[in-house]
């Protein structure tokens, strides 16, 4: 009981935090969403209209900061993020709903396979060290310091330029209207398989080096030695014993990883011009869209947080020890 109550004062902390940063930021940076706003439109406003922008943006000026603050989490706890000036002053919810599920489709779908492949092979490799399987070692090193843009300029240059295998950008045929049709959805998997491949490929060297590395300190513990002069069948070794304590840290990157999920891999959607929430990011900043620039960064923030609570818990349930430390 101590355990969790000392980790829910820390996350509810680190929220209150950053959700504080993210409404004082915008606001110590130059400029502010009502002139970015008339800049763009280049109109005259009136003095009333500009009143109306600035109590549309949360910036009245007849109310101090720190009631702006106040109205800030009022607005939050009833899911109001504002609206963006460059998207039409849509909703930044609803603008933000836009990108995100290709986020979490691309980026998602990409680091669970890459994942899986990588503490699979690491594994493996780790337990029969000294073996061939360590020919895979200079392979996985060299993609994982490759960068993902150069990665995915080969990829666009051999499958999409040469072969014509795959589209070279975009999420799916230009005006095509999305729906549920099977048509529509071949195009999004032909055009997200080169961002994805880029993704695997360039993350999968980290997680087969992580794992094997931690297979080969395992594999020295004396209960896995004790397991082995028991007669156990080596297959359960690697299984029960070695792979289930060797998979720990693994499983805390991964829970982080799934956390910056929602932030995307901005240069990947750059290169393929991938409508997702990396992106849409850039494109806040260039047009100093502060409102859509905050949501965003909540949101990303809200998803490591909840990443890093779901690696506490995965940590507590798998090892006791963590427990035991906490309390």
């Amino acid at each position: 009981m101590r355990f969790i109550l000392r980790r829910a004062a820390f996350y509810a902390f680190t929220a209150w935090a950053a959700i504080t940063i993210n409404f004082f930021l915008p606001r110590f940076m130059k400029g502010d969403p009502v002139t970015a706003y008339m800049a763009k439109h280049q109109g005259d406003f009136n003095p009333e209209a500009i009143d109306s922008l600035r109590t549309l943006f949360g910036l009245d000026s007849d109310k101090s900061l720190w009631q702006q603050y106040v109205d800030y989490w009022g607005q939050l706890l009833t899911g109001d993020l504002g609206v963006s000036f460059s998207k039409g002053l849509a909703p930044v919810s609803d603008v933000i709903a836009t990108a995100l599920p290709w986020t979490l489709g691309l980026v998602g779908l990409s680091t669970i396979i890459s994942f899986a492949l990588g503490t699979l092979m690491g594994s493996v490799i780790g337990w029969k060290r000294g073996s061939r399987g360590d020919y895979v070692i200079p392979f996985a090193t060299f993609f994982s310091t490759v960068p993902y843009f150069w990665m995915a300029l080969i990829f666009i240059a051999v499958f999409s330029t040469q072969l014509g295998w795959f589209p070279a950008s975009h999420a799916y045929d230009k005006g095509t209207v999305p729906n549920l049709s099977w048509d529509f959805i071949g195009q999004v998997i032909a055009h997200g398989t080169l961002p994805a491949v880029t993704i695997v490929f360039a993350s999968l060297g980290g997680w087969i080096l992580g794992m094997r590395n931690m297979m080969i300190t395992v594999l020295d513990e004396d209960y896995v030695t004790v397991a082995e002069a028991k007669g156990l069948a080596p297959r359960r070794v690697l299984r029960k014993y070695a792979a289930r304590n060797a998979v720990l840290p693994q499983l805390s990157s991964f829970a982080l990883a799934l956390g910056f999920i929602v932030g995307g891999t901005l240069v990947t959607e750059l290169v393929f011009s991938y409508p997702g929430v990396g992106k849409m990011l850039l494109d806040a900043t260039n047009a100093k869209d502060w409102p859509l620039m905050q949501g965003l960064f909540l949101v990303i923030t809200m998803a490591v947080l909840l990443a890093n609570i779901f690696a506490d818990v995965v940590h507590a349930i798998l090892d006791p020890r963590t427990r035991m430390m906490e309390s």
